[in-house]
């Protein structure tokens, strides 16, 4: 496959594919919950090859590629691509615009200007969907129209349907509909961080920081130890996901370590083990 750089051919100008954000995730299912909607997971198996290539891909819309690794056939023979494959760069965009042609003719339409979330109304039911790559969230109060649709996307593209949803982007969904509640945690992602960081077994702490914790330019090394600031870097990142989904009682802490990720000094890498106590404790 030609890349950037080669003879002037690259496939990079559509990469960009939009994904269900952790607010539009929220808000599908705080509108479900207010709505008592049912809310059901799809996940389409294989995605990339279920999805048609690009005009613009490859040179004049056609892509080649040689013969695998380990294959025993003629090296001066070249493959054309019928599909999109994971490893090209367009692939995610190319899944993107054929799921979304099959969601436009059911007639849903995107919502705001979030082009991963969409909704429509069907036989009076209103549905929302939601779709993060070939994982999709579909949510409507009534039962028969959302057996409908999920048995049509799954017509469409193969796949499985995984029953109610209980897991989704890294993040356990509990509802009791009969209450009218709807739960999220990330107990799983932050006991695989704990562990990662053999922080599992520490002490729990009672505050994300410690009082009267500043920190500064002062707790920086110019030269890090490259596994001392790959560490760093891979807590910070992890903090980072569960500030975005369900711990905002970590933000400020993810904000204070994150400024010093080029540059983390021993003090920093303390701080940021403070808070992955604080997380064990919670």
């Amino acid at each position: 496959m030609r890349r950037k750089g080669e003879d002037g051919v690259g496939d990079y100008d559509d990469a960009f594919s939009p994904v269900l954000i952790a607010n539009g995730f929220r808000t599908m299912l705080s509108l479900a919950t207010q709505q008592n909607m049912f809310t059901d997971h799809v996940d389409i198996s294989q995605a990339f090859v279920q999805s048609e290539l690009l005009p613009g891909d490859g040179q004049n819309g056609k892509v080649y590629i040689s013969s695998p690794p380990g294959c025993d056939e003629d090296p001066l023979y070249v493959y054309l691509l019928l599909k999109p494959l994971h490893s090209m760069p367009s692939a995610a965009r190319a899944w993107h615009t054929t799921m979304s042609a099959f969601v436009a003719k059911e007639g849903c339409a995107t919502v705001g200007f979030e082009k991963s979330t969409w909704t429509v109304t069907i036989e009076g039911a209103r549905i929302l969907l939601g779709a993060h790559i070939d994982d999709f969230v579909i949510a409507c109060a009534n039962r028969q129209v959302l057996d409908g649709f999920s048995a049509r996307l799954l017509d469409a593209f193969e796949g499985t349907y995984e029953g109610a949803l209980q897991h989704y982007l890294g993040c356990e969904v509990t509802r009791d509909m009969e209450k009218g509640t709807t739960y999220l945690s990330q107990t799983h992602y932050a006991e695989e961080n704990l562990r990662t960081y053999n922080l599992w077994n520490a002490t729990p702490r009672l505050t994300p920081m410690q009082p009267n914790t500043r920190l500064n330019k002062d707790d920086c090394d110019k030269n890090p130890a490259p596994d001392f600031h790959q560490r760093y870097r891979g807590i910070v990142g992890s903090l980072g996901y569960l500030v975005t989904m369900t711990r905002p009682d970590l933000a400020w802490a993810y904000s204070e370590l994150s400024k010093y990720v080029q540059f983390p000094g021993k003090n920093l890498i303390l701080v940021a083990k403070h808070v992955l106590c604080y997380l064990r404790g919670t």
